[in-house]
């Protein structure tokens, strides 16, 4: 059974910080693409940032400074490191993968998804 399965979201104050983790099993994630996108309330879901085969990163124009992914190959999880957050980045954070490895913003060409979770940043 292959699994994505987000965790970290939760309740924070604008300026503060969160960490994401993204788990993987059933496979190993090794030589995917793997991405955070995320939903706000009314809208499509949105690219966020991107770690891929080759361990090169890539981020949303609106989000760079801010974030940092990163993956852990022995532990077959993506993080998502989120500081100086805004009210604008409400929203659930998914992660998704894609077994061909190379970069892509586009939220069709991921094959794997998690369930999401929760980041709500108050004012």
């Amino acid at each position: 059974q292959v699994l994505l399965e987000e965790s970290g979201g939760g309740l924070v104050q604008a300026g503060g910080s969160l960490r994401l983790s993204c788990a993987g099993s059933g496979r190993t994630f090794r030589g995917d693409a793997m991405a955070w996108f995320r939903q706000a309330p009314g809208k499509e879901r949105e690219f966020v940032s991107c770690v891929d085969w080759n361990s090169r990163t890539y981020y949303a124009e609106s989000a760079k400074g801010r974030i940092t992914i990163s993956k852990d190959n022995a532990e077959n999880t993506v993080y998502l490191q989120m500081d100086s957050l805004k009210p604008e980045g409400t929203a659930v954070y998914y992660c998704g993968s894609r077994e061909r490895g190379y970069y892509s913003s586009n939220p069709t060409s991921y094959e794997f998804w998690g369930q999401g979770t929760q980041v709500t940043v108050t004012s």
